[in-house]
């Protein structure tokens, strides 16, 4: 009890009342006190911490003055590129006399402190020195740090190397040169096979506008070449880009319908730059439309291939001593890569006069339709063949000139009843006839059929077939005069 209270007298609270155990209001509040004192430094620190965390963590290097120039957060990546450390930059008042040259001190700080003062980021570039006395030309990005008052209590400061930052605006600028000026075909496609973004020039080039190719598989895009395209695309994502472009056969869907096209194409991996180890995001894939210059090239190729079988064929025709050898000899040299049989129909009599009619024809010679092998002189008795009316080889005959004849996209069922129809083989899908003349006379007609592995007889078949039946229609006319002779 308090002397007080031992002495009787009373306070204003009330009469006496006995002393409760444990520490006393004021005690109390001092504890609670110390408690808040020590939860608020420990706040403080971890803020501190990932303040300190996140401003080494950044790519760019960072600064921070006070109000009155004084240098108060400097992170690790401006320690990397000016050499002087957190400790050494902390604390000291401007750049004057050490990441600034004194002569340039005023202008560099003047216009530093003047962004706490305008609206917005200001941009400059600065030399700065670095700790072991040499210069680097900086871009800086400037902007006020208010307080709680709104008024200006600092600044911060983002720099990096001007050259640094030019590779990064050259990027940028070249994506979006790329998805929006290119010439040429650009794709970027996702893991999983399927366009994320599309350029314009892709787009016209697949038929369809640029937000609805984004998400679909590539099959829905192309009617051919989907597997070989999926197949560099998979290849790319495992293995890394192929050292050179791919041309590659597609087949594009268009209002008029499908086309053929070839595509030169090359490809890039792309991998997040953020992750510690390559995680791909997908492929690049950039194309250019090469068909007509391809479709040159093959033609070219094709007459140098047939300009030398003719020769070729010549040279060997001329060693034969039996015209009709010769005549197959020609026939030989003509269907490399041409067709896969053939077949010499003669006009029964030896010859057909312009005028005369109708004509009968008599099988001379043939190529194997079983296997491959060389064509061999047939029909020494005479017979004539069993051809219908209105047969491409008697409508020949009459036009004096070529003919073309096909089953197109008929069944497999109905193109080999059209083939043998035709006295053709059950395989045969496309026909070629070219008349033999010679001397003003016709004195038959030659064949050439195609499989359905073969695309169909073009007007440039067509020419190079007539000048291998001019060479045979030599050959037989020649045959025919040493028989008369005989």
């Amino acid at each position: 009890m308090s002397a007080s209270r031992r002495r009787g007298t009373t306070d204003e609270l009330g009469p006496d009342e006995p002393e409760r155990d444990g520490p006393t209001n004021e005690d109390t509040k001092d504890t609670n006190d110390i408690e808040n004192t020590e939860g608020t430094e420990d706040t403080d620190s971890g803020g501190s911490d990932l303040l300190a965390a996140l401003l080494d963590g950044m790519d760019a290097a960072l600064c921070a003055f006070d109000a009155d120039g004084v240098v108060t957060h400097w992170n690790r990546e401006a320690e990397r590129i000016l050499g002087w450390t957190a400790e050494e930059a902390v604390g000291r008042r401007g750049f004057a006399g050490w990441a600034v040259r004194t002569a340039d001190a005023e202008e560099v700080e003047g216009r530093l402190m003047a962004a706490m003062h305008a609206a917005g980021r200001q941009v400059h570039e600065f030399a700065l020195v670095t700790k072991d006395g040499g210069r680097v030309l900086v871009r800086t990005q400037s902007a006020a740090v208010r307080g709680p008052d709104g008024k200006p209590a600092g600044l911060y400061c983002a720099f990096s190397e001007v050259h640094a930052q030019i590779d990064l605006e050259r990027s940028i600028a070249l994506s979006e040169a790329l998805f929006e000026d290119a010439s040429w075909g650009v794709v970027l496609v996702d893991a999983d096979l399927r366009p994320a973004v599309v350029n314009a020039h892709a787009a016209r080039a697949l038929g369809i506008g640029r937000t609805a190719v984004l998400g679909r598989p590539i099959g829905e895009l192309l009617a051919q070449g989907v597997e070989e395209l999926e197949s560099a695309l998979t290849h790319v994502l495992a293995e890394g880009a192929p050292p050179a472009p791919a041309e590659i056969w597609v087949g594009v869907r268009t209002p008029e319908g499908e086309k053929r096209r070839c595509w030169r194409s090359g490809f890039l991996r792309l991998a997040s730059p953020l992750a510690e180890e390559p995680v791909p995001l997908g492929v690049g894939w950039l194309f250019q439309d090469i068909t007509e210059s391809k479709q040159t090239e093959q033609e070219a190729a094709q007459l140098r291939f047939r300009v030398n079988q003719l020769h070729r064929a010549a040279r060997a025709a001329a060693e034969c001593e039996d015209p009709g050898e010769a005549a197959t000899v020609h026939l030989d040299f003509a269907l490399a890569g041409f067709a896969d049989h053939a077949l010499i129909d003669r006009v029964a009599g030896g010859s057909l006069a312009d005028g005369e009619g109708p004509a009968r024809l008599v099988r001379a010679a043939a190529t194997p339709s079983g296997q491959p092998g060389p064509s061999h002189l047939t029909g020494h008795a005479g017979i004539p063949v069993r051809y219908g009316h209105g047969h491409p080889a008697l409508q020949c005959v009459e036009r004096a000139g070529s003919v073309r004849a096909s089953a197109g996209t008929a069944t497999p069922e109905a193109a080999r009843d059209w083939a043998t129809g035709r006295q053709w083989p059950p395989n045969t899908v496309h026909a070629l006839c070219a008349v033999l003349r010679s001397r003003g006379r016709t004195l038959g007609v030659v064949t050439f059929l195609r499989s359905a592995g073969r695309s169909p007889f073009e007007r440039t078949d067509a020419v190079y077939a007539e000048d291998m039946a001019v060479r045979i229609a030599m050959a037989l006319d020649l045959e025919a005069l040493e028989r008369s002779v005989e």
